[in-house]
């Protein structure tokens, strides 16, 4: 069905004067439950469905997206874009990939939980003693902003007017909950979640809610610091969101609009030899895995930075044929356009534990939450709000806050001093603990 639908959008496309077109379509179901303080706050059930076009007249091109599928709305976007299309101007590097690159056999990678679903009752169930077992782990924690379960459950399929047409189903179920905390007037909020592409792989609720009981305590009696020059300790959720930067500044699209301080430094020393970054799409059960991407092509294992020197950009078909390259089939499908993603992206493991990283700090910074978006892709400058614990002879000292990290993403990965042991793929980018030998840490 899914197929038929979007394989007669792109017939009356050529049909209409489209010398090509291509087209994916998303259907999903979403549920979604909120409890805050035991009470049940919201429950949301959504079936959404999404197909966006594209449409080519030689080397001309337009996009278009719509929500509604009934005939009338299918065939006035068709009919909307392959006019567009004709009147546009060329680009010489728009245009499909070549049909012989489009993935043949569909790899099955697990991403689809074939359980029979569960009552609304038993998820919000779950919700509650997620943030049960939060308010229960310690006094200090009088409130809650509330806990969340929710699943989704998607379909995508993607098709040419070359005759190509596949399809593949994914899951995706998760928790997660945000006590506050309260001590001597003040107060303080953390979270913590586990999401997963299978029902049984997500983490047990009351751990869930006894490790953000656990983070939100250790915030209490947070201090400032005067601005020092110090190592810094990234927990792995906050060194995952370098990860992001970094590979930001690697897709296509920021390196044509000469946007990005990777630019021409494919080759090139980037990090220390211990960083090696890895977006690998076909592992089993990723959240971020995909058997082809946003244009259809297979999808791979791709090694972006290996022992510290850049190795590959991430392109789609478009922003390959701009810089002269071949695309890492990494598109993705934004809207009504075509867009470049990573898919399961992650710094690979070292050999240090956490402690044994702490432990070789005299006096730093451990973070663990970042604020703001500091960050210029251009120079690579960085610059964000910072929350964490000091660091006094190898110990966690003290909580801090109200504290900014700042230096350059290049120096900042050049200077890499430890890789931890702890990757954990809780998220589509993941990280190990990772510790940076120097960065300025401004206070008062």
């Amino acid at each position: 069905m899914n197929e038929d639908l979007l394989v007669g959008v792109l017939t009356r496309a050529v049909a209409k004067g489209a010398t090509a077109a291509d087209g994916y379509l998303i259907e999903e179901s979403a549920f979604s439950a909120v409890v805050r303080l035991g009470d049940l706050e919201t429950v949301t059930h959504a079936r959404d469905a999404r197909l966006s076009l594209r449409v080519f007249a030689g080397r001309a091109s337009a996009a278009a997206s719509t929500s509604d599928l009934s005939r009338e709305s299918l065939e006035r976007v068709v009919d909307e874009a392959t006019s567009l299309a004709k009147v546009t101007a060329e680009d010489p590097h728009a245009g499909l990939p070549d049909p012989q690159d489009l993935i043949r056999g569909v790899p099955d990678l697990d991403l689809a939980d074939a359980s029979p679903d569960e009552t609304p009752e038993a998820k919000i169930d779950v919700a509650r003693r997620c943030e049960a077992a939060a308010l229960e782990s310690d006094p200090c924690i009088t409130n809650s902003e509330g806990a969340e379960y929710y699943d989704r459950r998607a379909r995508y399929v993607y098709a040419t007017s070359h005759g190509f047409a596949r399809g593949y189903a994914t899951t995706t179920f998760g928790i997660s909950v945000s006590p506050v905390a309260a001590r001597n007037g003040e107060m303080q909020r953390d979270s913590w979640y586990s999401t997963a592409r299978k029902r049984a792989r997500v983490e047990d609720p009351v751990a869930v809610g006894r490790t953000a009981a656990a983070r939100v305590v250790r915030r209490l009696g947070a201090r400032k610091v005067k601005t020092v020059e110090v190592p810094v300790v990234f927990d792995p959720e906050t060194a995952a969101s370098l990860l992001r930067s970094i590979a930001g500044a690697a897709s296509g699209p920021s390196l044509y609009r000469r946007a990005s301080f990777l630019l021409d430094r494919l080759g090139t020393k980037v990090a220390a030899p211990a960083v090696t970054i890895v977006d690998d799409a076909l592992i089993p059960a990723g959240l971020g895995s995909r058997p082809f991407d946003g244009e259809g092509l297979p999808t791979a294992r791709t090694v972006l930075v290996r022992e510290g020197v850049l190795e590959s950009y991430l392109l789609d078909t478009y922003s390959a044929r701009k810089l002269g390259m071949a695309s890492t089939h990494h598109a993705t499908r934004d809207g009504s356009g075509v867009s470049v993603s990573t898919s399961n992206l992650m710094l690979l493991p070292g050999r240090a534990t956490p402690a044994e990283l702490i432990g070789s700090v005299r006096r730093g910074l451990y973070v663990t939450e970042l604020i703001g978006f500091g960050v210029n892709s251009v120079t690579g400058d960085y610059s964000r709000g910072a929350v964490g614990l000091w660091i006094e002879n190898g110990e966690l000292a003290y909580p801090v806050e109200e504290i900014t990290v700042a230096g350059n993403l290049l120096e900042m990965f050049q200077a890499v001093d430890g890789v931890g042991a702890d990757l954990v793929l809780r998220e589509r980018t993941a990280s190990p603990t990772l510790m940076i030998g120097r960065m300025v840490v401004a206070g008062n």
